[in-house]
């Protein structure tokens, strides 16, 4: 789903070169829930941004689902950020004086769906979230986990292949961010790739595997399950040796 291979990013002005991602590798499997760590100015943002091809990098390569966007120019990146990736970030970035139905609608009137299509799309999304009942109701009217359910609603009503989350639950108490945690376990079990970026050690262990970024380089991946292909593997080898 997401590889990148030796990538760096160089932030240059007149009197300096800044290196924000050096010899960065890592590579997302399509159905893995993958949780993003590391202290403030490690890089986890730059990598972030470059996923959500929002930023262009300096070197190397990244392929989004099998597809190698080095090189791409802006029109192209647009097309695929628009058919391929979601986004939700720490503030829920509503539009206060749009209805949740309304709010959801805004992406998918951009992208130039139908009518018909984005209400079904939009009601689904809602209802994924457990707000189909409140999709006439104001962001103001809502607590902030369920603000960020709409959030995440107006990423799912596009049918992303993969979800990008920035610190989803950093503006929540503890209740609500496990909340929105099992939300997003549930969305990743019905198959979409989720790779989330938190400084919450608790949210880091409950996912599958856990990169941590430091100096701009993955120092450590952990997966806390098998892999699937892995594990489809093996199965084959002993039937084999049987």
């Amino acid at each position: 789903m997401l590889h990148m291979k030796n990538l760096s990013k160089v932030y240059r002005t007149h009197m300096i070169e800044t290196h924000a991602l050096r010899g960065f590798e890592i590579h997302v499997k399509q159905g893995e829930f993958v949780t993003v760590t590391g202290p403030s100015g490690s890089g986890k943002t730059t990598f972030l941004n470059i996923a959500g091809l929002l930023e262009d990098f300096t070197g190397g390569e990244y392929f989004l689902d099998g597809v190698n966007v080095t090189g791409m120019n802006d029109n192209a990146r647009t097309r695929l950020r628009n058919e391929k990736l979601g986004f939700i970030f720490q503030g829920f970035n509503l539009i206060p004086d749009l209805n949740l139905f309304d709010n959801v609608d805004v992406p998918l009137r951009y992208r130039g769906f139908a009518a018909k299509e984005r209400k079904e799309r939009i009601e689904d999304a809602l209802a994924q979230v457990g707000l189909a009942s409140r999709m006439k109701h104001y962001p103001a009217e809502l607590s902030g986990g369920q603000q960020q359910r709409v959030a995440i609603a107006r990423a799912l009503a596009g049918s992303p292949r993969l979800l990008l989350a920035d610190e989803p639950t950093g503006n929540l108490d503890t209740q609500m961010a496990r909340s929105v945690m099992e939300l997003l376990e549930e969305i990743n079990a019905r198959g979409t790739t989720i790779l989330m970026v938190t400084h919450d050690p608790e949210l880091a262990l409950r996912s599958q595997r856990n990169v941590h970024i430091i100096d701009g380089q993955v120092s450590d991946l952990v997966r806390k399950t098998p892999s699937l292909v892995v594990e489809h593997h093996n199965v084959e080898t002993n039937l084999h040796i049987a």
